[in-house]
């Protein structure tokens, strides 16, 4: 049994299994951006579980340790998670939602430190690459990559050392008693995150008008042209397409495709009957209601 609570924010708050209450795994730590994804979506009162990577993430809600999962899929600046890709395509677990969440780093410090006494700069290797003309203004600092951006901070906050700085949001430095000394540090103005919201065995998404799949073509020529044709003669718009190498089999790749409606749709419906029969194997990630930056 499930349904769902919404308001015209496109906070949804989604209850299943018996009534029970949300349990959301994210990647990261307390204060991450995935976190702050989780409150987007579900409303600032859900419970989350931190773990350590995605992996993990993964697997929690296949063995119904949490309820949902909230994952990136891509940053604006920096293009998609690998890893997450990867993942959705080896795991059976469906896409019942979309978050686009703003980011908006801060570089932080312990105390009394400042920008004169800073040595290091610790954060997610995302997050080093959104912020590459702030940190070139500071060839002086060394730039150290870590597995989370609010690890980071948590890092900087326990060591107690005043030569190290991390780059986090500004949730986390609260979350972790730091200090902001600059704010607003990434390159460019508009750095938005895609989160997709995973579940195990979803019900149907009212108002879902987005759609998540991934297929691979057949070995001729022509075969992707054949296979986007399935799409194209039917009026169903493509809003992305992303190929990335199938695993154990060199120079074989698969093709990530969002398109616009859902499988309730006739034309949706059909395109991927379509693609059934013109492509190598097709797999339905999700439909969705698609999320609007906020």
């Amino acid at each position: 049994m499930f349904w769902k609570i919404r308001n015209t924010s496109f906070k949804v708050l989604r209850v299943i299994l018996l009534n029970k209450d949300p349990l959301v795994a994210f990647q990261g730590e307390r204060g991450a951006y995935s976190e702050d994804a989780c409150f987007n979506f579900f409303g600032s009162k859900v419970k989350t579980k931190p773990m350590l990577d995605f992996q993990s993430v993964f697997e929690a809600v296949e063995h119904d340790k949490v309820t949902h999962a909230v994952v990136p899929v891509e940053n604006s600046i920096e293009g998609s998670v690998a890893q997450v890709n990867d993942l959705l395509f080896d795991h059976d677990l469906t896409v019942s939602g979309e978050a686009i969440v703003p980011v908006k780093h801060y570089l932080m410090v312990y105390g009394d430190a400042s920008m004169e006494t800073i040595k290091e700069v610790l954060s997610h290797p995302q997050a080093l690459g959104q912020c590459r003309k702030f940190l070139a203004n500071h060839p002086e600092w060394k730039v150290i990559p870590s597995y989370d951006t609010a690890g980071s901070a948590r890092i900087v906050s326990e060591s107690k050392r005043t030569d190290v700085a991390a780059i986090a949001s500004k949730r986390a430095a609260s979350v972790y008693g730091l200090k902001t000394l600059k704010e607003d540090i990434q390159s460019e103005d508009v750095n938005v995150t895609r989160f997709f919201v995973l579940e195990k065995n979803p019900g149907p998404v009212d108002g879902a008008n987005k759609t998540s799949i991934v297929f691979a073509t057949k070995n001729a020529p022509g075969a992707l042209h054949k296979c986007l044709g399935e799409f194209a003669s039917r009026n169903v718009n493509l809003s992305k397409l992303e190929s990335r190498p199938r695993k154990n089999k060199p120079w074989v790749y698969v093709f990530y495709a969002d398109f616009e409606g859902s499988m309730d749709d006739p034309n949706c419906h059909a395109a991927i009957g379509g693609l059934l029969k013109t492509g190598a194997f097709v797999k339905i990630i999700g439909s969705y209601k698609k999320a609007e930056a906020k």
